[in-house]
């Protein structure tokens, strides 16, 4: 078994944060979102990763290759974005004979990894929303079986929406569904997309069952980051180093502070996660992610996102700052 995660996309709904760093690497409850899928992947016994990379690629390998030394990597680029089927095609020649899981690089969910990898079939990860306009869709008959996907319908006949989690088994079949799909230009909505390839899938008699994953965590916008922060900081707990460091600061749990950080004359917290080596004084932060490197004076933050390498001297509300950032508002 290996696993294929895409990352190669640019993150623009996260903009400014993402002209410097890659959406998988925004901080995110202690960790990250790409080290939040391949930690779970590693508890499921996959040790062979392929990475397709593009946007920032050679972070996505400098954090992999310091982060996880133990597991076997590959890393593909994908200079021309047309879509996530067109990013699955290029690792064929890695993974064709193997049984693949394929985790999209900006989804996170409650599942059980093992039991979807120990599956006799094919399997795709879904969840009920309010409104499925916006997801991949699939129809569900008895016995959990997939008979129908379809990427972002008009008219929905279905309410569970796909999270960006398969499992596949026919692998040969899903590249001849991709190949023969980007060689008669078949795209949706612009792009080249693996639910047309699934959908091919199915209707050459391959079996595809659904499972439901307990929660679905939305990194790719800040609102809904913040959310998920807040939201992942209980389900992994607070986290900081042993430090005097802190002097003259109240800590609101739950927060995560990165390494080496000096915090004093403040209040942090709740929902806070804090890059490493950042310096923090009178200052008071709820609801927000702070990257690392960052240097904060005299400010107030709710519900804010601050990008690494950024200095912030006065006073605010809410902010949403990328990395490299200096501003003073004395």
């Amino acid at each position: 078994m290996k696993a294929i995660i895409p990352v190669a996309g640019a993150g623009t709904k996260l903009r400014p944060h993402t002209y410097t760093q890659p959406k998988a690497l925004i901080p995110l409850a202690g960790k990250t979102v790409l080290s939040i899928i391949i930690d779970q992947l590693l508890e499921g016994g996959i040790r062979e990763y392929v990475f397709v990379v593009g946007y920032l690629g050679e972070k996505i390998q400098d954090y992999v290759r310091l982060n996880y030394p133990d597991i076997t990597a590959h890393f593909i680029y994908q200079n021309d974005r047309q879509g996530i089927g067109h990013a699955i095609r290029l690792t064929r020649n890695l993974v064709e004979n193997d049984e693949v899981m394929i985790v999209l690089g900006d989804t996170i969910a409650d599942y059980d990894v093992k039991a979807v990898i120990q599956s006799d079939t094919s399997m795709i990860g879904i969840k009920k929303v309010d409104d499925p306009r916006s997801f991949g869709v699939a129809e569900i008959c008895e016995d959990a079986e997939v008979s129908h996907v379809v990427e972002k319908p008009h008219i929905p006949k279905s309410n569970l929406a796909l999270v960006g989690i398969y499992k596949i088994k026919e692998t040969s079949m899903l590249f001849e569904c991709l190949e023969a799909n980007i060689s008669q230009g078949i795209k949706t909505h612009g792009e080249y997309s693996i639910t047309d390839a699934i959908d091919c899938m199915i209707r050459k008699g391959a079996a595809f069952k659904a499972f439901k994953v307990a929660s679905w965590f939305d990194c790719g916008k800040r609102d809904t980051l913040l959310e998920s922060n807040a939201t992942l900081l209980k389900k992994f707990g607070s986290k900081a180093e042993p430090s005097p460091a802190y002097e003259n600061t109240v800590m609101i749990q739950p927060v995560s502070i990165g390494k080496g950080c000096a915090i004093k004359n403040s209040i942090i917290g709740p929902n806070v996660t804090i890059g490493d080596n950042t310096n923090i004084d009178y200052s008071i932060i709820k609801n927000s992610i702070i990257g690392a490197y960052s240097n904060l004076f005299d400010i107030v933050l709710d519900d804010s996102l601050i990008g690494s390498d950024t200095v912030i001297r006065g006073e605010t509300r809410t902010l949403n700052i990328g990395d490299n950032t200096d501003i003073d508002l004395g």
